[in-house]
């Protein structure tokens, strides 16, 4: 038996492999000195980032901790180094778990327990959107138009409002009037760091889809609006300008260290 196949009339049409370009803003803010640390492996080399991914990560260390900075850079440096050694083609969702533990304990034996750092990062591979988190720093998807938080913060306004919702309940005010609502509930560097939220399914990334990692003295400050105005800049580094502006606006008598990174799908 013979079997034929029916000839192509029309070429299928070719799909574009997306690229990325990245954009960064740092500011101290009403702070002594700058306790952010942020990093961007692969961001200026297509072949690099095609081949072995992009990784990303800002890291807000703790002011009210012990050796802020410290906790931060060192977090950064353990990740970067977590990144170099994965294998791309295993479970990037359960290594990015681990290297986000494996930074911690380095944090953690680093100053006794006494500093910390929050911590949200990604890797962009093969046009795919791997994340996680720890504390509350912020990430944003940008898409169509809109504004999508990716993550939520680990904090006591946030626990008391998941246990509210447990119970059958949608006030909010529980938490957000609870004592020392804005202390961290998780951290890195934190003895026994009881979790690290990574995605499970990477979000397929696409063109002109842009991704925004930062601490919360940009994403506790400014309003949705002024982000997304922010955004229609035409160059990822105006965008990160413009975020900046409108913190100076602000003009906070307690503005945070403020850090972002801007990843643009072109």
């Amino acid at each position: 038996m013979f079997l034929f196949r029916k000839k192509k009339t029309e070429e299928e049409p070719l799909t574009e492999t997306l690229r990325y370009e990245v954009g960064n803003v740092q500011g101290v803010g009403t702070r002594k000195g700058q306790e952010d640390s942020f990093t961007a492996v692969n961001a200026l080399n297509e072949k690099s980032y095609n081949k072995s991914g992009l990784m990303f990560a800002v890291c807000d260390g703790m002011g009210g901790m012990k050796s802020g900075k410290l906790a931060s850079e060192s977090a950064i440096k353990c990740l970067r180094k977590a990144f170099s050694d994965m294998d791309m083609e295993g479970d990037i969702p359960s290594q990015m778990r681990d290297s986000i533990f494996s930074a911690s304990s380095e944090v953690e034996k680093l100053l006794n327990g006494e500093g910390g750092s929050t911590v949200v990062m990604g890797i962009v591979f093969r046009e795919k959107l791997y994340f996680a988190c720890v504390g509350d720093s912020f990430l944003y998807l940008f898409r169509n138009g809109s504004l999508y938080r990716l993550n939520t913060e680990h904090n006591i306004c946030h626990e008391k409002y998941l246990m509210s919702l447990r119970n059958g309940e949608t006030d909010v005010k529980s938490g957000r009037e609870a004592p020392d609502t804005a202390s961290l509930t998780a951290f890195i560097g934190m003895p026994g760091l009881p979790l690290a939220d990574c995605s499970v399914r990477p979000l397929k990334l696409k063109k002109d889809d842009m991704i925004i990692a930062c601490s919360d003295g940009i994403g506790g400050v400014l309003e949705e609006g002024e982000i997304l105005e922010a955004l229609n800049e035409p160059t990822v580094q105006k965008k990160c300008t413009r975020l900046e502006d409108f913190i100076m606006e602000h003009a906070n008598p307690n503005q945070d260290n403020y850090t972002a990174l801007i990843l643009k799908c072109l």
